[in-house]
């Protein structure tokens, strides 16, 4: 579902528009997990990414979901964030990618972000895909 974008956007209509995305892209159980974790320290990072990441580039028409879902589980095998690229292969599923798909990505992750992280990827993947029932 697409939500409305541009200038003009209070941070409020961000907020909503964003924890829509948000709840849409990664899944109402691990953003309420993820609200209930939040504390008075971590609290206003959980309103940036929510209004910046979510209300805003996840929002904006330029790229579809399943394109976004293949630029960032390469950034996070190139990055090695193993926590980040695990939630996103079961968010890539959600946004319409295959599971060949989603092999094609780390294939060529790896032929550019190096063999390692191609492999710490496909162990992660193979682990998510399988708690969720994919594989």
């Amino acid at each position: 579902m697409s939500r409305p974008f541009g200038p003009g956007q209070s941070d409020e209509e961000r907020y909503d528009g964003g924890m829509g995305v948000r709840r849409e892209v990664l899944s109402d159980a691990h953003v309420d997990r993820s609200i209930d974790a939040t504390t008075d320290f971590t609290a206003d990072f959980q309103d940036y990414i929510t209004r910046s990441a979510w209300g805003d580039i996840w929002s904006r028409p330029g790229l579809d979901r399943r394109a976004r879902s293949v630029a960032v589980l390469t950034a996070m095998i190139a990055l090695g964030h193993h926590e980040e690229f695990a939630m996103h292969v079961a968010a890539a599923r959600r946004n319409g990618l295959s599971v060949e798909e989603i092999k094609e990505v780390i294939l060529q992750a790896g032929l550019y972000c190096g063999v390692p992280a191609a492999n710490v990827a496909f162990k992660l993947a193979q682990r998510v895909l399988e708690e969720t029932g994919d594989l």
